[in-house]
């Protein structure tokens, strides 16, 4: 049954991106896929998981949105109804179970990146714009993503119901936009899928640390947007920075699913393959001189790929690329990881003092690896109830059961400490 659901997790987030081109309704196509979801639960333990999964969850979520139809319209209309929706549905002749599997993926990679593209429509507003892709391409529940804006659920349920409306009424498209209308929808695309695979690389949920199914969508995506702009380097660049960080998650939890922090991994578990194709596409794009926030990022990841011992990680480098990161997007997360880079390489109260000046925003006391960064340098300095005090503060903000446990970890390390002094 687990394979089973496993299988119908990975699969069904792509047969929603075309069930909402042949049905050209968001609602109707997500509650017609959770049908056939539930049909696959229920049928596959039993009768054998289909040769093309798919098509399979497509042809079946089709035929279960033709059902909701005829529910729906009045009997006057069931005709009328019954024409209009045959007709979107010729278009979903292509998921026959029989189709050649490659034929059927070339469809849906299209299909993906058509939704993408619609959810990131101008006329929506950026946070929207990221939210509704969270939710249709990343399968986020709303929770989760209202937990990553920092709103009530509520709040989020009506900004989706909202952007799904103005989609409809709006008659926004189901396509790649023409070339003229690609640069001004890049930069969020490139934003979306950065955090479809940040969501991966550390959940925010209460499950695993690490969801592999979230990374891989993320780098899948990024690798269709490279061959849809071939020779974009911001778009190589974040390929790049996601196969390097990537390459690293072998080694980011322990056996007992404990997270390791990075310069305690076995390095030997990072994956050689992901950091040569990341560590070539990132120099490729640095070469046309058109540098941006993803290639500076993947340059960061790189020299952290390239030092096989902790101790030799070109600190003094990555604070300067921090610096250049900076000053190109200007946030206080990237103050945050220069502070971190800079302790590193100048000693940790140059950290804490570039710390201070981001202590007070609303942002940073709300998001907890500033406080754990904090704490962690706190403690290098010798401060050690401050540095607990800071942990604690760390522990209150985190839901992620690896976290929360690693950061237990500390406190108590430093209280033992503390109590010996």
């Amino acid at each position: 049954m687990d394979a089973v659901a496993a299988i119908v997790r990975s699969d069904s987030r792509r047969a929603l991106a075309t069930l909402i081109r042949i049905l050209g309704d968001i609602d109707l196509a997500e509650e017609s896929l959770q049908d056939a979801v539930a049909q696959a639960l229920d049928h596959w333990p039993r009768s054998g998981t289909p040769e093309n999964p798919v098509a399979w969850l497509i042809t079946t979520a089709r035929n279960k949105a033709i059902d909701r139809q005829r529910r729906r319209v009045l009997e006057t209309r069931y005709s009328e109804s019954q024409q209009d929706l045959a007709e979107n549905a010729r278009v979903g002749d292509l998921a026959e179970e029989n189709m050649e599997e490659a034929v059927l993926d070339l469809h849906i990679q299209d299909d993906l990146l058509r939704l993408i593209f619609t959810c990131c429509h101008p006329a929506l507003a950026r946070p929207v714009q990221t939210a509704l892709t969270l939710k249709t391409i990343a399968g986020l529940s709303v929770a989760e993503i209202a937990s990553g804006f920092l709103v009530p659920v509520k709040t989020m349920e009506q900004r989706l119901i909202r952007a799904k409306r103005k989609i409809a009424d709006a008659g926004i498209p189901y396509e790649v936009p023409r070339p003229a209308d690609l640069p001004e929808r890049l930069e969020a695309v490139l934003s979306v899928v950065y955090l479809i695979f940040n969501e991966g690389y550390a959940s925010s949920g209460d499950g695993k640390l690490i969801r592999t199914d979230l990374c891989k969508e993320g780098i899948r995506l990024a690798r269709m947007l490279v061959r849809l702009f071939r020779g974009e380097p911001e778009v190589s660049g974040l390929l790049a920075l996601l196969l390097l960080q990537h390459s690293r998650h072998r080694a980011r939890l322990d056996v007992e699913g404990q997270f390791v922090a990075l310069d305690q991994q076995d390095r030997r578990l990072w994956d050689a393959g992901m950091i040569a194709e990341g560590q070539s596409l990132v120099e490729k794009a640095l070469h046309q001189k058109r540098p941006g926030p993803y290639q500076i990022q993947a340059a960061i990841a790189a020299l952290h790929c390239q030092a096989l011992d902790p101790q030799k990680t070109d600190w003094p480098q990555i604070a300067e690329l921090y610096a250049a990161l900076e000053r190109r997007q200007p946030s206080p997360v990237v103050t945050l990881n220069r502070a971190a880079a800079v302790s590193k390489a100048e000693g940790a109260q140059a950290g804490l003092d570039l710390l201070a000046t981001i202590e007070d925003l609303a942002d940073m006391r709300r998001y907890q690896y500033f406080h754990s960064v904090r704490a962690a340098l706190l403690r290098e300095c010798g401060r050690t109830s401050e540095a607990i005090a800071a942990f604690e503060q760390a522990l209150l903000l985190t839901r992620n059961p690896s976290e929360r446990n690693f950061l237990m970890v500390q406190i108590k390390a430093l209280r033992a400490q503390d109590l010996a002094g």
